[in-house]
Protein backbone atom coordinates (compact mmCIF):
# COMPACT_ATOMS: atom_id res chain seq x y z
CA UNK A 1 0.00 0.00 0.00
CA UNK A 2 1.50 3.36 -1.04
CA UNK A 3 2.23 6.12 1.44
CA UNK A 4 -0.12 8.46 -0.46
CA UNK A 5 -3.03 6.02 -0.18
CA UNK A 6 -2.34 5.39 3.53
CA UNK A 7 -2.22 9.13 4.22
CA UNK A 8 -5.48 9.67 2.33
CA UNK A 9 -7.21 6.89 4.27
CA UNK A 10 -5.93 8.26 7.60
CA UNK A 11 -7.26 11.74 6.76
CA UNK A 12 -10.60 10.27 5.65
CA UNK A 13 -10.84 8.27 8.88
CA UNK A 14 -9.86 11.33 10.91
CA UNK A 15 -12.45 13.47 9.12
CA UNK A 16 -15.19 11.02 10.05
CA UNK A 17 -14.00 11.12 13.66
CA UNK A 18 -14.06 14.93 13.56
CA UNK A 19 -17.72 15.08 12.53
CA UNK A 20 -18.61 12.39 15.07
CA UNK A 21 -16.86 14.43 17.79
CA UNK A 22 -18.72 17.56 16.65
CA UNK A 23 -22.03 15.72 16.89
CA UNK A 24 -21.13 14.74 20.46
CA UNK A 25 -20.30 18.40 21.30
CA UNK A 26 -16.67 17.52 22.17
CA UNK A 27 -14.45 20.62 22.54
CA UNK A 28 -12.21 21.33 19.52
CA UNK A 29 -13.80 18.37 17.68
CA UNK A 30 -11.90 18.82 14.42
CA UNK A 31 -8.59 18.35 16.22
CA UNK A 32 -9.43 16.13 19.20
CA UNK A 33 -11.69 13.76 17.23
CA UNK A 34 -9.01 12.79 14.68
CA UNK A 35 -6.28 12.79 17.35
CA UNK A 36 -8.08 10.30 19.61
CA UNK A 37 -9.38 8.08 16.79
CA UNK A 38 -6.09 7.92 14.86
CA UNK A 39 -4.09 7.37 18.08
CA UNK A 40 -6.36 4.42 18.95
CA UNK A 41 -5.91 3.02 15.45
CA UNK A 42 -2.15 3.56 15.42
CA UNK A 43 -1.65 1.78 18.76
CA UNK A 44 -3.85 -1.18 17.77
CA UNK A 45 -2.70 -4.38 15.98
CA UNK A 46 -4.09 -2.87 12.75
CA UNK A 47 -1.10 -0.49 12.69
CA UNK A 48 1.07 -3.45 11.66
CA UNK A 49 -0.46 -3.08 8.19
CA UNK A 50 1.10 0.35 7.74
CA UNK A 51 4.10 0.49 5.38
CA UNK A 52 7.46 0.05 7.09
CA UNK A 53 8.64 3.28 8.75
CA UNK A 54 5.51 5.16 7.66
CA UNK A 55 5.53 8.81 8.68
CA UNK A 56 2.71 11.31 8.22
CA UNK A 57 3.92 13.75 5.52
CA UNK A 58 5.77 16.54 7.31
CA UNK A 59 5.20 19.07 4.52
CA UNK A 60 1.45 18.48 4.59
CA UNK A 61 1.29 19.01 8.36
CA UNK A 62 3.58 22.04 8.29
CA UNK A 63 1.63 23.63 5.44
CA UNK A 64 -1.58 23.56 7.44
CA UNK A 65 0.19 24.73 10.58
CA UNK A 66 1.18 27.80 8.53
CA UNK A 67 -2.55 28.49 8.07
CA UNK A 68 -2.96 28.59 11.85
CA UNK A 69 0.03 30.94 12.05
CA UNK A 70 -1.60 33.33 9.58
CA UNK A 71 -4.81 33.33 11.56
CA UNK A 72 -3.08 34.08 14.85
CA UNK A 73 -0.94 36.77 13.23
CA UNK A 74 -4.07 38.47 11.94
CA UNK A 75 -5.13 38.94 15.57
CA UNK A 76 -2.01 41.00 16.43
CA UNK A 77 -2.81 44.64 17.17
CA UNK A 78 -0.72 47.53 18.56
CA UNK A 79 -2.50 47.06 21.91
CA UNK A 80 -0.60 43.78 22.40
CA UNK A 81 2.65 45.70 22.98
CA UNK A 82 1.12 48.81 24.52
CA UNK A 83 1.78 47.72 28.10
CA UNK A 84 5.39 46.53 28.21
CA UNK A 85 5.59 46.39 32.05
CA UNK A 86 2.71 43.91 32.12
CA UNK A 87 4.41 41.76 29.49
CA UNK A 88 7.65 41.86 31.46
CA UNK A 89 5.74 40.72 34.55
CA UNK A 90 4.10 37.77 32.82
CA UNK A 91 7.32 36.70 31.09
CA UNK A 92 9.11 36.83 34.45
CA UNK A 93 6.38 34.60 35.87
CA UNK A 94 6.76 32.35 32.83
CA UNK A 95 10.47 31.92 33.58
CA UNK A 96 9.60 30.85 37.13
CA UNK A 97 6.97 28.46 35.75
CA UNK A 98 9.47 26.77 33.42
CA UNK A 99 12.09 26.28 36.14
CA UNK A 100 9.60 24.99 38.71
CA UNK A 101 7.96 22.66 36.18
CA UNK A 102 11.34 21.34 35.03
CA UNK A 103 12.40 20.62 38.61
CA UNK A 104 9.09 19.07 39.66
CA UNK A 105 8.85 16.87 36.57
CA UNK A 106 12.44 15.70 37.00
CA UNK A 107 11.70 14.52 40.54
CA UNK A 108 8.50 12.80 39.33
CA UNK A 109 10.15 10.94 36.45
CA UNK A 110 13.30 10.10 38.41
CA UNK A 111 11.82 9.07 41.77
CA UNK A 112 8.41 7.69 40.84
CA UNK A 113 8.94 6.76 37.19
CA UNK A 114 12.38 5.27 37.81
CA UNK A 115 13.83 6.84 34.65
CA UNK A 116 17.56 7.31 34.31
CA UNK A 117 18.84 10.85 34.91
CA UNK A 118 19.11 11.91 31.25
CA UNK A 119 15.67 10.56 30.32
CA UNK A 120 14.05 12.09 33.41
CA UNK A 121 15.61 15.51 32.79
CA UNK A 122 14.72 15.87 29.12
CA UNK A 123 11.28 14.28 29.57
CA UNK A 124 10.69 16.90 32.27
CA UNK A 125 11.01 19.81 29.84
CA UNK A 126 7.70 21.76 29.68
CA UNK A 127 8.29 22.74 26.05
CA UNK A 128 10.70 22.41 23.15
CA UNK A 129 9.54 19.01 21.88
CA UNK A 130 12.14 18.57 19.16
CA UNK A 131 14.91 20.34 21.07
CA UNK A 132 14.43 18.15 24.16
CA UNK A 133 14.53 15.02 22.01
CA UNK A 134 17.70 16.13 20.21
CA UNK A 135 19.47 17.11 23.45
CA UNK A 136 18.27 13.95 25.17
CA UNK A 137 19.63 11.75 22.39
CA UNK A 138 23.04 13.45 22.68
CA UNK A 139 22.96 12.84 26.46
CA UNK A 140 22.22 9.12 26.06
CA UNK A 141 18.55 9.17 27.12
CA UNK A 142 16.17 6.25 26.53
CA UNK A 143 14.78 7.56 23.25
CA UNK A 144 11.49 5.57 22.94
CA UNK A 145 10.59 6.57 26.51
CA UNK A 146 11.65 10.20 26.05
CA UNK A 147 9.78 10.65 22.76
CA UNK A 148 6.65 8.97 24.13
CA UNK A 149 6.70 11.17 27.23
CA UNK A 150 7.13 14.40 25.28
CA UNK A 151 4.42 13.53 22.73
CA UNK A 152 2.06 12.57 25.53
CA UNK A 153 2.70 15.86 27.35
CA UNK A 154 1.29 17.78 24.40
CA UNK A 155 -1.55 15.35 23.74
CA UNK A 156 -2.70 15.25 27.37
CA UNK A 157 -2.68 19.07 27.59
CA UNK A 158 -4.50 19.44 24.27
CA UNK A 159 -7.12 16.90 25.38
CA UNK A 160 -7.60 17.95 29.00
CA UNK A 161 -7.49 21.74 28.71
CA UNK A 162 -10.41 22.29 26.27
CA UNK A 163 -12.56 19.84 28.22
CA UNK A 164 -11.71 21.51 31.52
CA UNK A 165 -12.36 24.98 30.10
CA UNK A 166 -15.70 23.79 28.71
CA UNK A 167 -16.76 22.86 32.25
CA UNK A 168 -15.32 26.10 33.63
CA UNK A 169 -17.12 28.24 31.02
CA UNK A 170 -20.32 26.20 31.12
CA UNK A 171 -20.32 25.19 27.44
CA UNK A 172 -18.22 23.60 24.69
CA UNK A 173 -15.35 25.51 23.12
CA UNK A 174 -14.16 25.61 19.54
CA UNK A 175 -16.19 24.62 16.50
CA UNK A 176 -18.40 22.48 18.72
CA UNK A 177 -19.77 25.76 20.00
CA UNK A 178 -20.52 26.95 16.48
CA UNK A 179 -17.64 29.43 16.48
CA UNK A 180 -16.56 30.91 13.17
CA UNK A 181 -12.96 32.05 12.84
CA UNK A 182 -13.55 34.33 9.86
CA UNK A 183 -14.98 37.85 10.11
CA UNK A 184 -17.28 37.12 7.16
CA UNK A 185 -17.45 35.18 3.90
CA UNK A 186 -13.95 34.77 2.44
CA UNK A 187 -13.83 34.76 -1.39
CA UNK A 188 -11.88 32.08 -3.23
CA UNK A 189 -9.75 34.83 -4.75
CA UNK A 190 -8.21 35.37 -1.29
CA UNK A 191 -6.69 31.87 -1.19
CA UNK A 192 -3.66 32.60 -3.44
CA UNK A 193 -2.74 35.51 -1.14
CA UNK A 194 -2.97 33.22 1.87
CA UNK A 195 -0.71 30.69 0.17
CA UNK A 196 1.80 33.38 -0.78
CA UNK A 197 1.85 34.92 2.71
CA UNK A 198 2.13 31.50 4.34
CA UNK A 199 5.03 30.44 2.11
CA UNK A 200 6.87 33.74 2.59
CA UNK A 201 6.41 33.48 6.35
CA UNK A 202 7.57 29.88 6.45
CA UNK A 203 10.78 30.75 4.58
CA UNK A 204 11.30 33.79 6.83
CA UNK A 205 10.85 31.67 9.95
CA UNK A 206 13.43 29.16 8.76
CA UNK A 207 15.88 31.89 7.77
CA UNK A 208 15.57 33.54 11.20
CA UNK A 209 15.67 30.16 13.01
CA UNK A 210 12.44 30.94 14.85
CA UNK A 211 10.88 28.29 17.12
CA UNK A 212 8.30 26.28 15.11
CA UNK A 213 9.07 28.35 11.95
CA UNK A 214 6.13 26.91 10.02
CA UNK A 215 3.85 28.61 12.59
CA UNK A 216 5.78 31.64 13.82
CA UNK A 217 7.02 32.78 10.39
CA UNK A 218 3.53 33.13 8.85
CA UNK A 219 2.39 34.64 12.15
CA UNK A 220 5.04 37.38 11.87
CA UNK A 221 4.13 38.11 8.23
CA UNK A 222 0.38 38.32 8.94
CA UNK A 223 1.01 40.47 12.02
CA UNK A 224 3.28 42.84 10.08
CA UNK A 225 0.73 43.23 7.28
CA UNK A 226 -2.01 43.86 9.84
CA UNK A 227 -0.01 46.35 11.94
CA UNK A 228 1.06 48.32 8.86
CA UNK A 229 -2.53 48.43 7.65
CA UNK A 230 -1.58 46.95 4.27
CA UNK A 231 -3.99 44.03 4.28
CA UNK A 232 -5.94 41.89 6.74
CA UNK A 233 -5.59 38.19 5.96
CA UNK A 234 -8.81 36.41 6.79
CA UNK A 235 -8.83 32.59 6.82
CA UNK A 236 -12.07 30.79 5.87
CA UNK A 237 -13.57 28.62 8.59
CA UNK A 238 -13.57 25.50 6.42
CA UNK A 239 -9.82 25.83 5.88
CA UNK A 240 -9.23 26.08 9.63
CA UNK A 241 -11.31 22.93 10.13
CA UNK A 242 -9.22 21.08 7.54
CA UNK A 243 -6.04 22.29 9.26
CA UNK A 244 -7.28 20.97 12.59
CA UNK A 245 -8.06 17.56 11.08
CA UNK A 246 -4.58 17.34 9.54
CA UNK A 247 -2.89 18.38 12.80
CA UNK A 248 -5.00 15.91 14.80
CA UNK A 249 -4.18 13.04 12.44
CA UNK A 250 -0.47 13.91 12.50
CA UNK A 251 -0.42 13.86 16.31
CA UNK A 252 -2.38 10.63 16.54
CA UNK A 253 -0.28 8.64 14.07
CA UNK A 254 2.81 9.18 16.22
CA UNK A 255 1.62 6.30 18.39
CA UNK A 256 2.23 3.80 15.57
CA UNK A 257 4.85 1.22 16.49
CA UNK A 258 5.00 2.15 20.18
CA UNK A 259 4.26 -0.72 22.57
CA UNK A 260 0.97 -0.34 24.42
CA UNK A 261 2.67 -0.99 27.76
CA UNK A 262 5.02 1.92 27.16
CA UNK A 263 2.10 4.14 26.14
CA UNK A 264 0.02 3.24 29.19
CA UNK A 265 2.90 3.78 31.63
CA UNK A 266 3.88 6.98 29.85
CA UNK A 267 0.25 8.17 29.90
CA UNK A 268 0.05 7.71 33.66
CA UNK A 269 3.28 9.67 34.15
CA UNK A 270 2.13 12.34 31.66
CA UNK A 271 -1.19 12.71 33.47
CA UNK A 272 0.58 13.28 36.79
CA UNK A 273 3.09 15.66 35.21
CA UNK A 274 0.49 17.68 33.32
CA UNK A 275 -1.80 17.84 36.36
CA UNK A 276 1.01 19.35 38.40
CA UNK A 277 1.92 21.85 35.67
CA UNK A 278 -1.69 22.91 35.12
CA UNK A 279 -2.17 23.47 38.85
CA UNK A 280 1.01 25.57 38.86
CA UNK A 281 -0.22 27.47 35.77
CA UNK A 282 -3.61 28.07 37.39
CA UNK A 283 -2.00 29.45 40.57
CA UNK A 284 0.20 31.81 38.54
CA UNK A 285 -2.77 32.86 36.39
CA UNK A 286 -4.83 33.62 39.49
CA UNK A 287 -1.99 35.69 40.98
CA UNK A 288 -1.37 37.61 37.75
CA UNK A 289 -5.01 38.27 36.88
CA UNK A 290 -5.49 41.38 39.09
CA UNK A 291 -2.20 42.88 37.87
CA UNK A 292 -2.45 41.97 34.18
CA UNK A 293 -6.05 42.83 33.39
CA UNK A 294 -6.36 39.62 31.32
CA UNK A 295 -9.04 36.98 31.80
CA UNK A 296 -8.13 33.90 33.86
CA UNK A 297 -8.64 31.52 30.92
CA UNK A 298 -6.32 33.61 28.71
CA UNK A 299 -3.56 33.52 31.32
CA UNK A 300 -4.08 29.81 31.99
CA UNK A 301 -3.76 28.96 28.29
CA UNK A 302 -0.67 31.20 28.09
CA UNK A 303 1.09 29.08 30.74
CA UNK A 304 -0.29 25.62 29.80
CA UNK A 305 2.59 23.38 28.63
CA UNK A 306 1.18 22.35 25.24
CA UNK A 307 2.41 22.88 21.71
CA UNK A 308 2.41 26.39 20.20
CA UNK A 309 0.03 25.40 17.42
CA UNK A 310 -2.40 23.57 19.66
CA UNK A 311 -2.46 26.29 22.33
CA UNK A 312 -2.97 28.89 19.62
CA UNK A 313 -5.97 26.95 18.34
CA UNK A 314 -7.46 26.72 21.80
CA UNK A 315 -6.96 30.47 22.29
CA UNK A 316 -8.60 31.17 18.93
CA UNK A 317 -11.51 28.93 19.87
CA UNK A 318 -12.11 30.97 23.01
CA UNK A 319 -11.26 34.33 21.45
CA UNK A 320 -8.77 34.45 24.34
CA UNK A 321 -6.26 36.99 22.96
CA UNK A 322 -4.50 34.42 20.71
CA UNK A 323 -1.59 36.74 19.88
CA UNK A 324 -0.87 37.25 23.60
CA UNK A 325 -1.09 33.49 24.20
CA UNK A 326 1.16 32.58 21.27
CA UNK A 327 3.78 35.15 22.26
CA UNK A 328 4.02 33.52 25.69
CA UNK A 329 4.37 30.03 24.22
CA UNK A 330 7.18 31.12 21.94
CA UNK A 331 8.95 32.62 24.95
CA UNK A 332 8.24 29.47 27.01
CA UNK A 333 10.02 27.33 24.44
CA UNK A 334 12.98 29.70 24.26
CA UNK A 335 13.32 29.73 28.07
CA UNK A 336 13.03 25.93 28.22
CA UNK A 337 15.69 25.37 25.55
CA UNK A 338 18.09 27.78 27.27
CA UNK A 339 17.44 26.09 30.64
CA UNK A 340 18.07 22.62 29.20
CA UNK A 341 21.26 23.72 27.45
CA UNK A 342 22.55 25.49 30.58
CA UNK A 343 21.57 22.91 33.23
CA UNK A 344 22.05 19.65 31.30
CA UNK A 345 25.88 19.69 31.26
CA UNK A 346 26.04 20.78 34.93
CA UNK A 347 23.93 17.83 36.03
CA UNK A 348 26.32 15.34 34.39
CA UNK A 349 23.46 13.32 32.97
CA UNK A 350 25.53 10.85 31.01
Amino acid sequence: MSHLLVTSLIILFGSGAAFAAQAQMIPLPFMLGPLIAVAALASSPASARLPNEYRFPALLRQGFIAIIGLMIGAQVTPELFANAPHLALSIGALTAFVLLALAGNYVLFRRIGGYDRATAFYAAAPGGLYESIALGEAAGADMPRLMTQQFLRIIVVVTVLPVGLSFYLGGPVGSAAGLSFAHGPVPWSALPWLVLAGLAGWLLGRALRLPAPQLTGPLVVAAALNLMGLVHLDVPTWLVSVAQVIIGCALGIRFAGIARGLILRGAAMAAASVAGMLVLAAVIAALLRPMMGEAFDTLLISFAPGGITEMGLIALSLAANPAFVTLHHIVRILITVVAMAALGPRLRLK
